[in-house]
């Protein structure tokens, strides 16, 4: 079985391994994290440190994780406050405006204590590719972070930039492929309408399964084998 979540936001592991368990998630299975593992909430250190020992775990990168990567020189032990450059502020700024201080504070706590498990984490993000494709009973599905920006039908996928895929907002009335399903998270879903609160949206052509765990809600699984919702 395939499912896919997005989102988390740093949501206790615990809970979410529960939501696992609740969808009888198995070593059989694979699991699609559709990005923003990190920030806001106060476990997304240790759900990528968890991510990165599953083999059936697939991280798809996320705004938050990317904006974690353009600040790394901050977790190089040589580098001084006094080296930083006017664009490193502004990436640093753009990231602690969006909820970034749980993860540098567990970063920091790494740093100091297990470098080694911090610099794997770093590369395990330097590693998480943009999108996917998975086939699933014949279904096409196309799983990325955000939606696709200044979408064309034509347009080859490595032709999009890294913004279009990580913080692209689609609206509902955005169409995609029609013989494929664009699965995307990003936008929580209460903006398309409180009838959406805590619930996924779908048209027919994508599905958004940000859930709203960043606000205090919770997380969703989507089984794409039989389009099954789990919360």
């Amino acid at each position: 079985m395939i499912y896919v979540t997005s989102d988390l936001h740093g949501y206790p592991l615990e809970d979410f391994r529960k939501l696992l368990d609740s969808a009888g998630f198995s070593d059989e299975d694979f699991l699609f994290v559709l990005g923003d593992v990190i920030d806001r909430g106060e476990e997304g250190v240790r759900l990528l440190r968890w991510m990165a020992e599953q083999p059936n775990v697939q991280l798809i990168l996320g705004n938050h994780e990317a904006m974690l990567l353009s600040c790394a020189f901050l977790f190089k032990a040589a580098e001084t406050a006094e080296a930083l450059t006017v664009q490193d502020m502004e990436q640093l700024a753009l990231w602690r405006s969006n909820g970034a201080d749980p993860t540098l504070e567990a970063f920091r706590d790494l740093l100091h204590t297990k470098p080694d498990v911090m610099e794997g984490i770093l590369d395990y993000l330097d590693d998480a590719p943009l999108y996917d494709y998975v086939n699933v009973n014949g279904r096409q599905f196309i799983l990325v972070h955000a939606g696709l920006g200044n979408f064309s039908p034509d347009k080859p996928f490595h032709r999009y930039e890294p913004d279009e895929l990580l913080w692209e907002r689609p609206g509902l009335e955005t169409r995609y492929f029609d013989g494929a399903t664009v699965v995307f998270g990003h936008t929580p879903t209460y903006h398309y309408g409180e009838e959406y609160r805590g619930k996924a949206v779908k048209t027919d052509t994508w599905i958004c399964i940000d859930t709203g765990a960043a606000a205090g809600g919770r997380p969703m699984l989507l089984r794409l084998d039989d389009m099954t919702e789990f919360y």
